[in-house]
């Protein structure tokens, strides 16, 4: 039995130009010492996705499927069950810490927190371990800032503390959303790092959110790539960097910048780019393939009211939501 089993999870937004899906059907496992990465575009659902795993969807939300952790069925519990957990055996990482953090207390109180109200430590054990895990994650004089507010740090300096947070109670999952996209390249190595020492001793499984590409090639052994609510690939993560299959993740691989690109390009080029923007998801079509519009594969059964492309799969580990999985093995220039 897996740690943690997410199955058709799906997640609707009310609003008052009408409802949205936001997340359409995702289903992973994860076990214990296991990584995931999702990528994809900003407004393809990762965020919602890692908020409705928490039971943090925003209000105006519906969420449906099936969230099994420890073998028990998570969806649908009491607030008062999920915040026996939450922070607890399965924590997160959020995007934005100046938002994340209360600004009325101190950063010493915020990391002391979930260690006395989950492990149930005194308040000097708490102090000294609060010292610890800030120190852990490149926070300078952490015995003298555990009395500083939010607005006194810099920005990366939140990002640490809120890693130092969700770190805190030795999560079993780690939900991490962009947990280093403001830090500079030691620190961020140093936290990684952290991270990576946590799941090979604790067996703690981690699901890593992020737009760099090279962060989750580093850092995951498996990955899905989302786009429009939907899963349209997934695999282990070496398979998807060596043969990207879908028109999706290959346009996002090609958008990578690297050294020989930046080497063989003329001062002031530009890097390529994905064609057009992710539509808005009230204007998301119910049916065919989301990313139809911008693909440069696109047949006529991708769009119109043809079914969503359903998941295909290229071997045991590696699949794609695709209705022409063989064409878009090909280039646009040399179709088969």
């Amino acid at each position: 039995m897996a740690l943690l089993e997410v199955k058709q999870l799906r997640v609707r937004l009310h609003t008052r130009q009408g409802d949205a899906d936001a997340v359409r059907g995702l289903s992973f496992a994860l076990d214990r010492g296991q990584t995931l990465g999702i990528i994809g575009e900003s407004g393809c659902g990762k965020s919602l996705s890692a908020l409705a795993l928490m039971a943090l969807a925003p209000e105006n939300s519906t969420v449906t499927g099936s969230i099994r952790f420890g073998g028990k069925q998570w969806l649908g519990q009491s607030e008062r069950d999920w915040c026996a957990v939450r922070g607890n055996r399965i924590a997160m990482v959020f995007q934005e810490p100046m938002t994340a953090l209360n600004p009325v207390h101190t950063i010493g109180h915020q990391v002391m927190e979930p260690l006395r109200l989950h492990c149930k430590l005194g308040r000097a054990q708490a102090r000294a371990r609060a010292i610890e895990l800030l120190a852990r994650v490149g926070i300078a004089q952490p015995g003298e800032r555990l009395n500083a507010y939010p607005h006194q740090f810099s920005g990366g300096q939140r990002q640490r503390i809120m890693i130092a947070m969700a770190l805190a109670c030795g999560p079993d999952v780690l939900v991490a959303d962009e947990p280093t996209t403001a830090l500079d390249a030691s620190v961020q190595r140093q936290v990684l790092d952290l991270i990576d020492q946590l799941v090979a001793e604790n067996g703690m499984a981690l699901i890593l959110i992020s737009h760099d590409l090279g962060l989750v090639a580093q850092s995951v052994s498996r990955m899905l790539v989302m786009y429009g609510g939907l899963v349209v690939e997934q695999g282990e993560t070496a398979q998807i960097f060596a043969a990207p299959a879908h028109p999706y993740t290959r346009a996002l691989m090609a958008a990578r910048p690297t050294l020989a690109q930046r080497l063989a390009s003329h001062p002031g080029a530009r890097l390529p780019a994905i064609a057009g923007a992710v539509p808005d998801l009230l204007q998301m079509p119910p049916q065919g393939c989301p990313f139809a519009s911008r693909c440069a594969f696109v047949q006529p059964a991708c769009q119109g009211q043809n079914p969503i492309p359903p998941l295909v799969q290229l071997n045991a580990t590696h699949s794609l939501r695709c209705h022409c999985p063989q064409t878009t093995r090909a280039t646009p220039e040399n179709p088969p």
